[in-house]
């Protein structure tokens, strides 16, 4: 009994032992190149993160530091009055729940008819595909100009509403093109049939089967449209008219390039010169807006990972 066990011992070793003989070394110049790459990223977080720290610091530090240029990476005479009068200011809180409207409105309608095209194209049983399809990569080189769609927004009577910021630019070819190629390379036609033959519909099938398994490259799609809808200010600029239905993009606009605040911002400020409030809440605005994006990537993180990559090996 004792051999035997002594005997199960060496085997149950045998594969710790395989696995140390069979790990790949790094050879010294693939040891240079990690290093490298290694300097590379932290050199491109450096470059990326130092404008952000920037902005932050700014932010939380006194207007007549920051219209001194004193500050750099930390804040000076701390405070958090251009937060205060950003949140006080009713046109900033309007901007910004107009574009938290347009954003998720306008994405789940991005998405619906992204997936409700790019399903039908990715089968091969679709009569007229590729027509289709060519007429869509058409459009990403040519387009029918500013005036053109201006009319066409105007004759739609879609022009100082909310619609002419979620409607004209609704769909995207560039992802309904990563839409189909993850339709086409995960949802095999087999299984088409296979449902079909349980009696599913095509909108059974889809809402069912293809939806479920289509996270990845859902979480995708919504990501590049919330981005878009959210960073977008020249359909704004265009067809709104009333400050009412001005996104927030419109509103940094006018404080960054126009220079100009509110009233109730100044009379928040009463002590200090318009100019000065308006130069914190430059930053102040910025760290509100971009928030959002930053709070929404971590979430969808892996699945962009793995949405990006589609196409990109097949098998």
């Amino acid at each position: 009994m004792s051999v035997t066990l002594q005997g199960f011992r060496r085997t149950a070793k045998q594969p710790a032992s395989t696995s140390k003989r069979t790990a790949i070394e790094e050879t010294r110049g693939d040891k240079v190149f990690l290093f490298g790459v290694k300097i590379m990223l932290w050199l491109a977080l450096i470059v990326v993160a130092l404008p952000l720290v920037y902005i932050v610091a700014n932010s939380f530090s006194s207007p007549a530091a920051v219209s001194a240029g004193r500050v750099l990476l930390w804040p000076i005479e701390p405070g958090v009055k251009a937060y205060q009068t950003v949140f006080a200011d009713p046109q900033i809180m309007r901007g910004y729940l107009n574009s938290f409207i347009y954003a998720i409105g306008g994405t789940l309608i991005s998405v619906t008819l992204t997936i409700a095209i790019a399903y039908p194209l990715s089968r091969r049983t679709f009569y007229g595909r590729n027509v289709i399809m060519s007429l869509l990569i058409f459009t990403m080189l040519f387009s029918g100009g500013l005036i053109p769609t201006y009319l066409v927004v105007q004759d739609l009577g879609m022009l100082n509403t909310r619609w002419a910021m979620v409607i004209p630019s609704a769909i995207g070819v560039w992802q309904v093109i990563i839409a189909r190629t993850f339709f086409r390379s995960t949802i095999p036609d087999e299984l088409h049939e296979a449902a079909t033959i349980d009696g599913a519909s095509d909108l059974r099938f889809l809402w069912s089967i293809v939806l479920p398994l289509s996270k990845p490259v859902i979480a995708v799609i919504a990501l590049m449209y919330v981005i878009f809808q959210w960073n977008s200010y020249f359909d704004a600029l265009i067809y709104l008219k009333d400050p009412g239905l001005y996104p927030l993009q419109i509103v940094l606009r006018n404080i960054l390039i126009l220079n100009s605040t509110t009233g109730s911002a100044a009379d928040i400020a009463q002590n200090l010169e318009r100019q000065q409030l308006a130069n914190v809440l430059k930053y102040a605005l910025i760290v509100v807006s971009t928030l959002p994006v930053l709070i929404i990537y971590p979430f969808v993180a892996r699945h962009f990972t793995k949405g990006v990559m589609v196409g990109a090996v097949k098998g």
